[in-house]
Order: C-alpha cells, then sequence, then structure tokens
C-alpha cells in the first residue's frame, strides 16, 4: 500500500488503542458487533461479504487479527502471493473508508478507498489505498491497489 498525506474527510474515524482482539471485543473494522458476529464470521467461513466494502473491513480486521488465511483466499487468483508474513509488532489502531464505487450486490467490479492507521513500534502511522475488488467464483476478492493520481 502506497503513503499519501491526500486531505480527504473520513465517514468514520474511530480509534482503539491496540489491544489483542477477543470474540467479545469491537471489530477492528468499526463496526459496533463484537467481533464474533462481524468479521470472525467472515474469517470462519460461517459467512461471506456482500460487498466489496465489507470485503474490505474484514481484511483489515485479518491483519488487525493475523488471519493470513482469509487474506490469502480473499485476493485474486491471478495477483495473490505465494505466502504472506506480517510485521508481529505492528499494530492496527483504526480504518476510515474514504469512499467506494461499485460493490454492490449488484457488481462484478468495485473500489474502496480508505486509510489504516496502526503503530509500529511506538510510532503511528497510516497506510492510503484505493483498493479493487472483483469478483471471482461469485465472491468479493482483492484484485489490487489503483495507481495514486
Amino acid at each position: 500500500m502506497s503513503k499519501s498525506n491526500k486531505p480527504i474527510k473520513p465517514k468514520n474515524a474511530p480509534r482503539r488503542p491496540a489491544a489483542a482482539v477477543t470474540a467479545d471485543s469491537p471489530c477492528p473494522c468499526g463496526h459496533a458487533e463484537a467481533y464474533r458476529d462481524c468479521c470472525a464470521a467472515l474469517h470462519q467461513g460461517r459467512a461471506t461479504a456482500p460487498t466489496a466494502e465489507r470485503l474490505m473491513r474484514s481484511r483489515y480486521s485479518a491483519f488487525a487479527v493475523g488471519e493470513t488465511g482469509y487474506l490469502l483466499r480473499t485476493w485474486h487468483s491471478t495477483t495473490r502471493p505465494g505466502g504472506l508474513d506480517l510485521e508481529p509488532a505492528q499494530r492496527w489502531t483504526g480504518l476510515d473508508i474514504l469512499g467506494t464505487t461499485g460493490g454492490s450486490a449488484f457488481h462484478t467490479e468495485g473500489t474502496v478507498e480508505f486509510r489504516a492507521h496502526f503503530t509500529l513500534h511506538g510510532r503511528a502511522d497510516s497506510q492510503y489505498e484505493n483498493s479493487r475488488f472483483v469478483r471471482e467464483d461469485g465472491q468479493w476478492v482483492y484484485l489490487d491497489a489503483l495507481p495514486s493520481v
């Protein structure tokens, strides 16, 4: 993901201290539900993402809880890496959805523009990306990041 200091007002900007996520914790994706009832259902295969934004939020949560298997399963087969190593010292602290295009139940492609906040070795930072999602075998998957303009 590329970094940018693009001045965009986010739709939502919850900030939480980095802490271990439990089933009863608020979901890292920013929705009000407990992790168990929100993104864990997607991570465990009990549900699928109905929209590109929902998949983006579940992928953010997967980074936060270390669900690399889910990240790889929801990556398009033509762009999926062979493996994924996450930085153990990185703590994801908040997600801002800045905008979306397409990506509904009626679309086959969509984008989600976001800023993901994190701390690494005690320093706060963020990553900006405008991600492209498509349907593969009927399910939403992450394809790639659109180039920064």
